[in-house]
């Protein structure tokens, strides 16, 4: 089955990934899109990616803003990794898994004892790569035509760096397949030292197009071992003489005549070496004949320049792994704490019940039972609501739009919570309004969505003696909304806390809440197309309006709701 993913890069939903897997998946704005972006400049039917001829196909579906691939209009496009696809304000990143890891066909050759008869013709330092960037002096009309083309190449490696990959490997692969390209070359391999063990390890080769390889990539470990040491690029004349090759060996049956190896030089290490070469073609091969060279100094100057960019790729590429890593650690060192305090605070609540059960049951007090019993109900409804919102946040799941009937839904909240808010002493009212349509909806996620909020409006009224909360419900005038409205006469929602309050684990409520239920909610009304718009005065009680599209055809709504809301 193929496998890609679509990762949201820039706009609104930006970190969100999603998963194709060779299916029809549409992109747009409407709910019921696989890929569901909450991007207004977004088509509700925005496009639509299917898999046809072993490829992901990008088709426009006559957005009013059309599709985009890497900057191009299209209408269809063959999707690669690395393929950046904008819709409305939000580009998307398009990847596809590697296979595993395969062993990359090249031989580090070890020279033979005897005088080495080839010749390194020039050198050049590591800050050589540096100097051509720096080059701006003015040169003659042909230098400056070369100088000019170096510095495109320099150029579009630069963008490949930048550019979201899936992997180093294909970052290295399009920045060798380039090199062999600028300076003329046959073949060539990347070599990177491991961050475990240091050791030169294979990570891309290449050959020019139509050109065949077969077997295993041949190179001196002399040169590579060389340019490691010095830390300098070379440039060799006739590797065919090279005595590091004896006769048998397939270096010497690939007819190999130039090679030039430079420095991956970091901010900090050595990263690596690039080695490229030149052929002459088995029959071509004369003893003792000289070949004019085909590579020249600045080919090597652009090499190392080359180097200097892939080691700065191999670098960033390492840092934002380390850190990646760091930060998933770290975010799951914080949820497991933050978790396991709720859990401990709920165990602590039903042990005290359990005490004054076992209390009762030994001096045969019924009403000592029953307060036990209370206490131990409470707490396994918190750790029910706990779990059910932890399973609501972390799934990414599409509603189940079904017809239904809002009023009969919030009047089943109002039944269920009548008897906790008489316990805290909180009068819960209720307030349906007649004209409210038959609605598409998920029954389920809106019930979740709304008890999060009633629950925490009667927690705010835990000290108020006339606490009320009331729940009503209502449509826009057009009816292409309907809503549900929460509203407290408790203390208010102090204002440096607005900013937050729907962030996941950030609660007003100290030790009592988990800073779940928010987030949930505002989950599950984004889900439907809608949003939470909260109201909420110091000492004058807080409103939250729950309000989302009534039927499926959500854009009329969500683009006044946009203005409405600023």
């Amino acid at each position: 089955m193929p496998k890609a993913t679509l990762l949201v890069i820039r706009g609104v939903d930006q970190g969100a990934r999603f998963e194709l897997d060779g299916s029809d998946s549409t992109i747009g704005r409407g709910v019921r899109n696989d890929v569901r972006i909450l991007d207004t400049e977004m088509s509700r039917n925005h496009a639509i990616v299917s898999y046809d001829d072993g490829a992901f196909i990008l088709k426009d579906r006559n957005s009013s803003n059309g599709t985009f691939a890497n900057g191009i209009s299209v209408q269809v496009h063959r999707l690669t990794t690395g393929d950046r696809i904008q819709v409305g304000s939000s580009v998307l990143l398009f990847s596809e898994p590697t296979d595993s890891p395969k062993e990359v066909p090249v031989d580090i050759v070890s020279p033979h004892i005897g005088e080495d008869t080839s010749q390194i013709v020039s050198k050049i330092g590591l800050d050589a790569g540096r100097r051509l960037l720096d080059h701006t002096a003015a040169v003659h009309e042909d230098q400056a035509t070369e100088t000019l083309a170096q510095l495109r190449l320099l150029y579009r490696i630069s963008e490949e760096m930048v550019s979201s990959t899936l992997s180093i490997e294909q970052l290295l692969q399009r920045i060798l397949d380039t090199s062999l390209e600028a300076v003329g070359a046959d073949r060539g391999c990347v070599l990177v030292a491991s961050p475990k063990h240091g050791q030169l390890e294979p990570r891309a080769v290449a050959h020019i197009s139509g050109g065949t390889m077969a077997g295993r990539m041949p190179i001196s470990r002399s040169i590579v071992d060389y340019v490691v040491r010095k830390g300098q690029g070379v440039r060799t004349s006739d590797a065919r003489a090279d005595s590091r090759f004896a006769s048998g060996i397939s270096i010497v049956q690939e007819g190999i005549r130039e090679a030039m190896c430079v420095p991956m030089p970091g901010h900090y290490e050595l990263m690596g070496v690039i080695y490229v070469d030149t052929r002459v073609p088995q029959g071509d091969l004369v003893p003792g004949q000289q070949v004019a060279s085909k590579f020249t100094d600045s080919q090597l100057s652009l090499m190392a320049a080359i180097g200097r960019q892939a080691a700065l790729a191999i670098e960033n590429h390492r840092y934002q792994d380390a850190y990646v890593k760091a930060e998933r650690l770290a975010a799951v060192g914080q949820t497991i704490a933050i978790l396991s305090h709720h859990t401990k605070n709920i165990l602590q609540g039903i042990r005290g019940g359990s005490y004054l059960i076992d209390m009762g049951l030994q001096g045969h007090d019924e009403t000592l039972i029953q307060q036990g019993w209370s206490i131990v109900e409470k707490n396994q409804e918190r750790i029910n609501q706990l779990v059910m919102d932890m399973l609501s946040f972390s799934a990414e799941r599409r509603p189940k739009l079904e017809a239904g009937d809002l009023n009969k839904l919030i009047a089943e909240i109002h039944e269920l919570m009548l008897a906790r808010a008489t316990d805290i002493g909180v009068t819960l009212q209720l307030a349906l309004s007649r004209d409210i349509p038959m609605a598409m909806f998920d029954s389920e996620g809106i019930h979740r969505a709304v008890l999060n909020i009633v629950i925490n409006a009667m927690e705010a009224l835990d000290d108020n003696e006339h606490g009320i909360v009331e729940i009503r419900t209502g449509t826009s005038s057009d009816k292409l909304e309907i809503w549900v409205e929460v509203a407290d006469n408790g203390p208010g929602i102090p204002e440096e806390q607005l900013a937050t309050l729907f962030n996941i684990f950030e609660s007003t409520k100290g030790a009592r809440g988990t800073g779940i239920g928010l987030a949930v909610s505002q989950k599950i009304l984004r889900e439907h197309g809608g949003e939470i718009i909260l109201d909420s005065q110091p000492n004058k009680g807080t409103r939250f309006r729950l309000i989302w599209p009534a039927c499926e055809d959500e854009g009329k709504a969500a683009n006044r709701r946009t203005v409405e809301t600023g």
